[in-house]
């Protein structure tokens, strides 16, 4: 670039000599052309009135530069510099060196030498930016709520930083039976098992350890390894599982359920780490015994009869039942039985009595209507001498020693005569009722 004094034109800024008026818009390389011109002519020649700077262009000082260096890129002049299509006079040459010489140390240090990774992608660059916010700008990266970025947005960027971005992928977990929605960074099953802390070495997996996950995220299926204890058959044995179920669980442990065999916790449940589970060995029968049905007594008031005395019209009798109930041992110890079904083989019969309720009587005249001569047959068979086979009993209404003496009966009522003893035994109705003659009493009403 070469300078002559006969080109300099008249400057129309009072007491700087050859300066130009700042222009009406300024690129970055111009403003910076600018204030060294400016500050240069200034420390020759003081200006009176302070120049003040251009307004900056919009997006601030570094848009500016990023927009002048790509114009830059296309333009330069040799005999000045071009503002809008107008050429800046030159200035004395040793101003325009030492002005080319700062404009270029400047432009040197803003430009930084980074290494930026994207989704594990890395690439190394050249960028002017002043922090990360502004190099992911201008590299088109764009990062949500979910995604990581080292160092932050809003730290500053110098030469030789690294800048790592990992986006943000959904991801359905279903561990150990328990469904949860979280997120991951990590790009393979493998390393998001390990950013969420999930033991993976004998797990079960639904997709492989190195499948990749996509931006959209996938479901994935975990179960752990656990450790089940079994108590079967008198043994204890503890096993390590990954099966969904304790069904599973057991045939890994080898023990096989037979028939009605089960387990203290069901069989499809999920079976828990530490989880003690014992078996059932069950065996069944069937059982039918024939039960007793009893019968009914239905009572009818007769005011024939007095008061305090029944009288048996029909024998009740029994009816029965066939029951079946199953019989259930579980480990060799026999349950309470379980009824089965219910049938009536025999339907019972119901005892019918009547209950006097005439006054008893108060002699022994009142009892003369009762039928006396049944009563005696029924006792001893009508013989007056009979004896039972222990001694005890005798008589036609067979009475006991001490009974016949409290009547009155002098020795044992089978040595006296029809006749007293019927007349001893009416006394006594007088005073019991029918009760002396349990089984027969009832003879007396017919």
């Amino acid at each position: 670039m070469s300078y002559s004094q006969g080109s300099h034109r008249a400057s129309p800024v009072a007491g700087v000599p050859g300066a130009q008026p700042p222009p009406d818009a300024y690129t970055a390389y111009d403003l910076d052309l600018y204030d060294a011109v400016t500050a240069t002519a200034t420390a020759v020649a003081p200006l009176p009135v302070p120049l003040s700077p251009p307004p900056p262009a919009a997006g601030g000082r570094a848009a500016a530069r990023h927009a002048a260096r790509r114009r830059g890129q296309s333009g330069g002049g040799s005999a000045g510099i071009r503002c809008r299509n107008r050429l800046v006079p030159l200035v004395p040459q040793a101003l325009v060196v030492a002005f080319l010489a700062g404009g270029a140390a400047a432009f040197v240090a803003s430009d930084k030498a980074v290494r930026l990774s994207v989704d594990g992608t890395p690439r190394t660059l050249h960028t002017y930016a002043d922090d990360v916010a502004e190099l992911l700008a201008d590299e088109g990266v764009v990062t949500g709520a979910h995604d990581l970025v080292s160092p932050a947005v809003g730290e500053p960027l110098a030469d030789g930083d690294e800048v790592v971005v990992r986006y943000g992928r959904p991801l359905t977990l279903t561990l150990d039976g328990r469904r949860r929605r979280v997120w991951t960074t990590a790009r393979t099953v493998d390393g998001a098992l390990r950013q969420l802390g999930v033991r993976a070495e004998g797990a079960y997996l639904s997709a492989s350890r190195s499948a990749p996950i996509s931006r959209e995220g996938m479901t994935l299926l975990v179960r752990t390894e656990r450790a089940v204890t079994f108590m079967a058959d008198g043994r204890e044995r503890t096993v390590r599982t990954n099966a969904a179920t304790v069904r599973g669980a057991l045939a890994a442990a080898g023990i096989v359920l037979r028939g009605e065999d089960t387990a203290s916790a069901p069989l499809d449940s999920f079976p828990r780490d530490g989880q003690t589970i014992t078996v059932m060995r069950i065996t069944g029968s069937r059982q039918v015994r024939e039960e007793a049905i009893p019968f009914q007594t239905v009572e009818t008031l007769d005011d024939t009869l007095f008061a305090g005395t029944e009288a048996v019209v029909r024998q009740g009798r029994p009816g029965a039942r066939r029951v079946t109930y199953a019989l259930r041992t579980v480990n060799g110890v026999l349950q309470k039985p379980r009824k089965l079904s219910d049938e009536v083989v025999r339907a019972p019969v119901a005892q019918l009595v009547r209950v006097g309720t005439r006054p008893r009587p108060t002699s022994i005249a009142d009892v003369d209507g009762l039928n006396w001569q049944a009563l005696a047959e029924c006792e001893s068979g009508g013989r007056p001498g009979a004896v039972d086979s222990s001694g005890t009993y005798g008589g036609l209404y067979q009475l006991d020693r001490q009974t016949w003496r409290t009547l009155g009966g002098e020795g044992v009522a089978q040595d006296a005569s029809s006749e007293e003893q019927t007349r001893r035994a009416k006394k006594l109705y007088v005073q019991r009722g029918a009760a002396p003659w349990p089984h027969c009493g009832r003879r007396l009403y017919r």
